[in-house]
């Protein structure tokens, strides 16, 4: 009776087994969605560009931002990265210079500074012309540039950083400083308003204040600065304004160029000149601009005296004069102000 039972059930379930096999080889593969497989299909079109997820990558101090749009970006972790030595030492929230006991010639000779990276980036402050450079200017030392703007223009950090100062000063009006993680601070002065305050973590092209004319300014324009250690050097160096651009990912900073008397030259030197400079040619150079600053002579503003006569007694022409003296109105000079005349 078993035998027959299994003969039985044997000879039904093998057809079937054969229809199966012959249906598979002349059917093409179909995906079968389950019902419950409730995510509609146009979840997955491109999107525009909003994060959907972050990953830990294991540094601590970067993350990933996967985003709808199948692209990336890298974001800070900055509880970690305010660990670093550079948001700790000389870190001072009310002095405008936190470097008091730095020598220049304590510094290196040359210090290569990575500006911006796969996890960093640039924003020109405010994108224009600059109107008065870095460098001497009536006899004084202008140790940033200026950008004229409008009042309420909005002004953006130039790089990822750590707001150090801001607050109120007699000669920069309302001033913002930010340290950097390359060990650069950058200053924002003369602005109407400030929007960042000591300790705020910004990314560049934050918006940290409002164009303005407070402080020691002649009209509204935006005083920007970059210093190392507290030193100045020419912004031009590593920004061009009227672009808006870097020039350069990595700075090969000399320390020459922290000499209040070192401006940008464009095209002076090409990259490799820059980074193989010997000690012996920079500490040459220093030596020179300070040459150059002591022999600079200037003209002290007599009652009823003009430009032009000015000019005669030192056998200059007006053009002349102007290049001496960038920015000077020489129709409206004062008693006792300072005109170079060499």
């Amino acid at each position: 009776m078993k035998k027959m039972l299994f003969a039985t059930v044997l000879a039904v379930v093998l057809p079937a087994t054969s229809a199966v096999a012959q249906t598979e080889t002349q059917t093409p593969d179909t995906l079968v969605v389950p019902a419950d497989f409730l995510t509609p299909t146009e979840s997955f079109k491109t999107g525009l560009g909003v994060g959907i997820d972050t990953l830990d990558i294991g540094d601590g101090r970067l993350s990933v931002v996967l985003k709808d749009d199948h692209t990336w970006h890298y974001i800070k972790n900055f509880d970690v990265v305010g660990q670093d030595q550079v948001f700790r030492e000389y870190w001072n929230t009310t002095s405008m210079n936190p470097y008091p006991d730095i020598s220049l010639s304590s510094l290196p000779t040359h210090n290569s500074i990575c500006l911006v990276d796969s996890a960093s980036n640039f924003v020109v402050p405010f994108k224009v012309k600059v109107f008065s450079k870095f460098g001497y200017r009536r006899g004084r030392r202008h140790q940033g540039v200026d950008l004229p703007l409008k009042i309420g223009d909005p002004v953006s950090a130039a790089f990822d950083g750590r707001v150090r100062f801001s607050a109120y000063t007699k000669g920069y009006g309302n001033l913002v400083i930010i340290r950097h993680e390359n060990g650069l601070e950058t200053y924002y002065g003369h602005l109407s308003k400030r929007h960042v305050e000591p300790g705020d973590w910004v990314h560049a092209g934050d918006v940290i204040g409002l164009g303005g004319s407070t402080g020691r300014s002649t009209g509204p324009h935006l005083h920007f600065e970059t210093r190392y250690q507290g030193f100045a050097f020419d912004p031009q160096w590593i920004v061009d304004f009227e672009k808006g651009e870097l020039r350069k990912n990595v700075f090969v900073l000399r320390r020459s160029y922290l000499n209040a008397s070192s401006r940008y030259v464009p095209e002076s030197l090409d990259e490799e000149e820059e980074i193989y400079a010997t000690d012996e040619q920079i500490a040459a150079e220093e030596e020179r601009l300070e040459a150059e600053r002591k022999a600079i002579r200037y003209h002290t503003v007599k009652s009823g005296e003009t430009v032009s006569a000015i000019g005669r007694k030192y056998g200059l022409t007006l053009s002349k004069i102007k290049q001496l003296n960038p920015g000077l109105n020489v129709d409206k000079i004062r008693l006792g102000q300072k005109i170079r005349v060499n």
